[in-house]
């Protein structure tokens, strides 16, 4: 008879002492079993002692956190929180050098622990630390673990970043300057001051009067220190005011930013983590929303200024034209030439740039192409303006229109996604990649308008092939300018519809009684073969990120399913693991025959507790929850889509439930047809027998039946 569900069996161990095994009482008070625990070793002043995790992250446990005990778990008896909390705090401030550092390194690892950091700032443990810090007397080790233990403190969320000292900051800031620091109290100091940026509008105005821009890209070409500086970058960048970001992004171009990242991470000789992709992620979208601006501006019409960009736009494409001396003659002339430039509104073309987005922007992508492409653009202009067969691609709507799909798809104005990990290398090659990006397209468009023959009443069928075209070469993230025009070369008109041709042919279900009932037939077994598949990567395991800091960082944890299928395995990492991680280096499991459900998106408990937050629809379209006996949860957010459909096609395959993924779907449809094709393959292949001669006056009939299986 299985135990009952409130009772767990458990080890606890005591330095010195043979580990005690007991039947933990869920439903008894956690000072009554302490109590229990202390007698059975007969120690005094039970009330001083606490029960934590004896691998891992070593947590005290607490009544709100003692349901997350499994069976079979190793506890330890401990001095109770408050306690290891009063004895640091005396240690830390001891004369002794030795006692001190030893002290400091304990701090650096308990405060990891919110129950022990709730005691520790309940005795002003940070104003402590943070007078240690502007004491400037201590260095190397002693340093860092009295920053890794404040900034760890500070996480918690306890206290307000706002209650540090100028002088705290101008000590940290202190450590960035200096070309000769350690490099684990540089990484420290450098995550101290982007968590004051983010966290802080107040401190943000010190940190950026203390901390340079060129200071912190000299820190780029050291590997270990640059996910840091870039970091703190992003930070001072996003929570810069409008008028500041501007020139924030002149100094950074100044300084050659662009170059130091392509060479020294991008093209560096280690290959980028997560945390850097995200981050590099992060910098390309703060450097593409300073395009807002312009994409929400509209043009004034009684703008001279802006009017004279336009008549230098007829003058490049049409310089060997004069201007005739009647006014009327003049007009006349700048109406037809405004309608080979391709305008919508051939009489006053500033109309055409008063819809936002794209705004002036289109105007600034389109000067750019005349004034640094001068040949390309005028041979996209004339050649259009002198054909007469109603195919001419009408350069002045096809940039306008080109420019906000560009915005649309590089999502230009738009905060960045936490978790996103996509940034484009070749946006990093060039100090103009936007508009070169631009020119590009423009001329994509421009060829794959003559390769579909295409007149105005098919400008948007167009515009949808070019989109098509830009979101497929960007899928393969070419490394350079030139290597997006190679994959867009390769991606012309015919190659468009060979390619949704043949995903039709794969979606598409041929309505045929014969095909219905091959296909029919193959499915089953199809289906048996994705969910071993399924469970095989399962097997295999996943790394999975920890959400919840206030700070980003590099936390993992990594969850595999048992080779029997029986059990699923977890435990947290220190770092993200190359390869498949040994089941015996991950200390939590769940039987599968425990688990009841499998959540999804908003219906996940994390995601409801993490509402306050403004999760993110990409976060929310990778949560997923199991839930197990007895009413338990284990939370997950996958790495990408990928991960997401596999984990939930592989869960509910575990449980003998319907796999639904759009993977699943789109698997199951591309397996079935490939087979259906081979098979029927083989059947084209067939030699028909030739028919006997045939009876007079009677016609020969012949009956086929044809084996599916």
């Amino acid at each position: 008879m299985p135990p009952p569900a409130d009772i767990v069996k458990v080890a606890i161990e005591w330095p010195g002492a043979n580990a005690q095994l007991i039947e933990m009482d869920q439903k008894r008070p956690l000072s009554s079993i302490i109590r229990e625990v202390c007698d059975g070793w007969s120690l005094s002043g039970s009330e001083q002692f606490a029960l934590r995790y004896a691998d891992g992250p070593q947590l005290y446990i607490t009544e709100q956190s003692r349901g997350d005990i499994k069976n079979g778990t190793i506890l330890r008896l401990a001095i109770s929180p408050g306690r290891a909390a009063r004895q640091l705090l005396e240690r830390i401030q001891s004369h002794g050098i030795d006692a001190r550092l030893e002290a400091l390194k304990e701090l650096a690892k308990l405060s990891a622990d919110p129950t022990f950091a709730a005691e520790f700032i309940n005795m002003e443990g940070i104003g402590t630390l943070a007078r240690l810090v502007e004491s400037g007397t201590h260095f190397g080790e002693m340093l860092a673990f009295t920053l890794t233990a404040f900034l760890e403190l500070m996480d918690h969320g306890i206290v307000s970043w706002d209650l540090i000292s100028l002088s705290f900051i101008k000590q940290i800031a202190g450590y960035v300057n200096q070309p000769m620091v350690d490099v684990s109290i540089l990484q420290r100091s450098l995550a101290i001051l982007e968590s004051m940026v983010l966290n802080s509008h107040s401190l943000y105005h010190r940190v950026a009067q203390e901390i340079t821009v060129g200071q912190l890209i000299g820190h780029l070409s050291n590997q270990e220190i640059q996910t840091y500086a870039i970091a703190l970058i992003n930070a001072l960048f996003l929570k810069a005011p409008e008028d500041r970001r501007q020139e924030m992004a002149s100094t950074l171009a100044q300084k050659h930013l662009r170059s130091i990242i392509l060479n020294h991470v991008i093209r560096g000789n280690r290959p980028i983590k997560a945390e850097m992709a995200h981050q590099l992620y992060v910098l390309q979208v703060l450097t593409f929303n300073l395009l807002e601006e312009r994409m929400m501006t509209k043009m004034d019409p009684n703008d001279q200024a802006q009017r004279d960009i336009i008549f230098e736009l007829r003058r490049i494409a049409f310089d060997g034209d004069t201007d005739p001396t009647g006014t009327e003659k003049r007009k006349a002339m700048y109406t037809k030439d405004y309608k080979m430039l391709g305008f919508t509104n051939h009489l006053n073309p500033a109309m055409d740039f008063t819809q936002t987005p794209p705004g002036m922007l289109a105007l600034d992508n389109m000067l750019y192409l005349a004034r640094v492409h001068q040949d390309t653009y005028i041979r996209i202009v004339l050649e259009n303006s002198s054909r007469e067969d109603k195919h001419e691609c009408p350069f002045g709507r096809c940039a306008i229109e080109l420019t906000r799909m560009l915005c649309e798809i590089l999502q230009v104005g738009e905060l960045p996604n936490e978790g996103c990990n996509d940034y484009h290398p070749m946006f990093f090659t060039h100090d103009r990649a936007w508009e070169e990006f631009f020119c590009v397209c423009i001329q994509l468009l421009n060829k794959t308008w003559k390769e579909m023959r295409a007149t105005a009443e098919d400008f948007n069928k167009v515009m949808q092939v070019v989109r098509e075209q830009i979101t497929r070469a960007l899928a393969m993230k070419p490394s350079s300018i030139d290597q997006l025009k190679n994959k867009l070369r390769s991606l012309n008109y015919s190659e468009i519809l060979r390619l949704r041709q043949s995903e039709r042919m794969s979606q598409d279900d041929f309505q045929s009684p014969p095909i219905i009932e091959l296909r029919e037939r193959i499915q089953p077994e199809i289906l048996e073969l994705i969910k071993q598949q399924r469970l095989n990567r399962l097997c295999e395991g996943s790394c999975f990120r920890k959400l919840g800091n206030r700070r980003r960082q590099e936390k993992f944890w990594f969850c595999r399913l048992s080779l029997n299928h029986k059990v699923l395995h977890y435990g947290d990492l220190e770092e993200s693991p190359q390869g498949e991680v040994p089941f015996e280096l991950l200390s939590d499991k769940i039987p599968v025959s425990d688990i009841k459900s499998v959540l999804t998106g908003k219906d996940c408990p994390h995601m409801k507790e993490k509402s306050a937050l403004k999760q993110n629809k990409e976060v929310l379209e990778l949560a997923f929850s199991v839930l197990y006996d007895p009413d338990e949860t284990l939370n997950f957010v996958a790495p990408n889509k990928y991960e997401y459909c596999i984990w939930t096609d592989g869960l509910c395959a575990l449980l003998g439930r319907e796999m639904g993924s759009d993977l699943t779907r789109s698997d199951l449809d591309t397996l079935i047809s490939m087979e259906m094709k081979l098979r029927l393959l083989d059947l084209e292949n067939i030699t028909i027998p030739e028919a006997p001669p045939p009876v007079p006056k009677e016609p020969s009939s012949y009956n086929f039946s044809y084996n599916y299986s």
